[in-house]
């Protein structure tokens, strides 16, 4: 920085102002592409802007015409204009970017409230730059900045904070001429899908399938423009407005499969269908199956549908979810989806073999808003994950081992690190499925890794993945799938590279899964003070302290410690029981 610095110092009065001023912010842009982001801002963004205005920056994002005098003196028509706007818009990202690397998270109120500015200025750029054509550029990037930053949001729980900036986004693109030709009509539906995605999130799901609705009526506005005069290859063309329409079409789907079936005034009441007897019957065998081929064409479209369905931010894999629904229709709903979603996934609803491919022809792009080629019939792996997953956060036990079975079987051939990770998180989910919901599915089967198997309870399934325990749970003794899923868990993250280990909510969920179910019993052990070994050995009490040397290896090695404070009670068990030991 220091360097950086005296170079600006000792260049300055050497150069034009201009050149200065260019290769200031040119600097500035190669530091952000290799992530000095701090350097890039104060050194190069920050250093150019502040010779407009002599107080803190942010002073001036409150108010337009303060910022447009302070910015922009001799108006948004000056030649220098692009340049400025350019830096104020790269010194927000860079600002989000500090944040991310400090608390990714957003558990620091004034990270959040940091972001919130970020957006806010952005969007104030965008305002100032909006009527000139000629700054379409500047727009369309400001979109997808803004974009960024919601998404992430998001996933924290914050939607209904960002709401309006993606609004604000959707309407830029509409408000830019050239930004509405066919060329920018994907990225202008993902912006649609996030701002309906955004709508249901606030459990404001209404106004998500209005605002799809509205989407399809622009889009559909475009295509007949477009059906007059295209400058594009029809076949192009064609393929952007299905992509397009699909995006709208699952989310009206999201609240219609089950809107449906609410409807008080609906006179026709469908009986329901026996699973048993359902794998005898053929596609489309419910309400459900028959809305999915009525608005989709293609069997990769309809498991997107049926994904965004079933997706809820709000839930978690394990529980306490929240509460379902008390209505039985939409109960059913519910499970209708999860069996259109296996049927799909086997390829019974073409009648033929389906494979999972290597194409993404069904992708998630910044964690669940999607891009399809669409009339594709296969399914991609990261949707048949994320389809298993849910089964297992639903309960829907005979779907999830049908489903695991079925991708488990795939993942395990492929040699990519990403699906090895995938394998083994699901591997994970099926060890800890008879400790969370102890009672359901008590049959074993055998993981292999390295040619070594470790027996665990779960759904007896085919001969390949399964056998049957020759020695039964031993009663009175529920430690045996409580060390079987420690001692896996640990091997994860102790033998494999970093970038296949599970993501840190596995690994959490896992933790928290082992501390609830050893906490009584190490709290017991903790009582005897420095007597503990005298319980330890009477109670043969030395499982529950290795499960808890296991669980604080596994926080250790992950770099789990800041994700939960409850790790911290873990840990300082742990140097307890060791201190009384070392002290009996």
């Amino acid at each position: 920085a220091n360097t950086l610095f005296n170079i600006w110092i000792k260049y300055k009065p050497r150069l034009p102002e201009w050149y200065y001023n260019e290769r200031l912010v040119k600097v500035g842009d190669t530091l952000a592409q290799i992530k000095e982001y701090k350097l890039a801002l104060q050194q190069c963004y920050e250093r150019y802007l502040q010779q407009f205005v002599s107080v803190n920056l942010d002073d001036v994002m409150d108010d337009v015409q303060c910022f447009k005098s302070a910015f922009f003196p001799n108006g948004v028509r000056d030649k220098n204009a692009p340049l400025v706007f350019h830096a104020l818009q790269a010194r927000n990202i860079c600002i989000y970017q500090m944040v991310c690397s400090r608390d990714r998270k957003l558990q620091n109120q004034e990270s959040l409230q940091t972001c919130l500015n970020a957006l806010t200025s952005l969007r104030l750029t965008m305002q100032v730059a909006l009527p000139q054509e000629n700054l379409c550029w500047l727009i369309y990037n400001g979109t997808i900045h803004i974009y960024t930053i919601c998404r992430h949001l998001m996933v924290m729980g914050h939607s209904a904070k960002v709401l309006e900036y993606l609004l604000w986004a959707s309407i830029c693109m509409e408000s830019s001429i050239p930004l509405l030709s066919v060329h920018y009509l994907t990225w202008r539906a993902t912006l649609y899908t996030a701002v309906s995605q955004c709508y249901f999130d606030c459990q404001a799901s209404i106004h998500g399938e209005i605002f799809a609705r509205r989407g399809l009526i622009k889009i559909d506005e475009l295509k007949q423009l477009e059906d007059i005069s295209s400058s594009l290859e029809r076949a192009e063309t064609e393929k952007i407005f299905r992509e397009a329409t699909l995006k709208m079409s699952v989310m009206i789907f999201k609240r219609a499969v089950y809107e449906s079936r609410r409807n008080p005034n609906s006179f026709r009441r469908e009986s329901k269908v026996n699973p048993r007897k359902a794998v005898n019957l053929s596609w489309p065998r419910t309400a459900t199956e028959r809305l999915l081929v009525a608005m989709f064409d293609c069997a990769a479209a309809q498991f997107l549908a049926i994904l965004e369905a079933l997706s809820d931010p709000s839930r978690n894999l394990l529980p306490p979810h929240p509460p379902v629904p008390d209505e039985m229709q939409i109960r059913d709903v519910t499970s209708e989806l999860f069996s259109a979603g296996l049927e799909i996934l086997s390829g019974n609803s073409l009648k033929k073999p389906k494979q999972l491919v290597r194409s993404l022809d069904l992708h998630f792009i910044l964690e669940n808003i999607f891009v399809i080629t669409a009339g594709e019939e296969r399914v991609s792996r990261e949707a048949a994950v994320k389809f298993v997953k849910l089964a297992f956060s639903y309960e829907e036990w005979n779907v999830f081992y049908s489903a695991f079975e079925f991708v488990d079987n795939f993942l395990q051939a492929q040699d990519d690190p990403t699906w090895k990770k995938a394998d083994i998180e699901l591997k994970l989910l099926t060890l800890m499925q008879p400790i969370v919901f102890p009672g359901e599915f008590e049959r074993s089967f055998s993981i292999t890794d390295g040619g070594k198997s470790k027996e665990g309870s779960t759904h007896q399934g085919s001969e390949k993945t399964q056998t049957i325990r020759k020695e039964s749970l031993k009663s009175g003794n529920p430690f045996r799938d409580l060390m079987i899923l420690a001692t896996k868990a640990f091997s994860y993250v102790s033998t494999f590279e970093q970038n296949v280990h599970p993501d840190k909510e596995i690994l959490v969920d896992v933790v928290m899964c082992l501390w609830q179910k050893c906490k009584m019993e190490l709290q017991e052990i903790q009582k005897w003070g420095s007597h503990c070994l005298e319980y330890i050995h009477k109670h043969q009490a030395y499982q529950w302290v290795h499960v808890l040397w296991i669980m604080n290896e596994i926080i250790e090695r992950s770099n789990l410690a800041d994700t939960n404070v409850m790790f911290a009670e873990i840990t300082l068990c742990l140097a307890a029981i060791l201190e009384n030991v070392a002290d009996s």
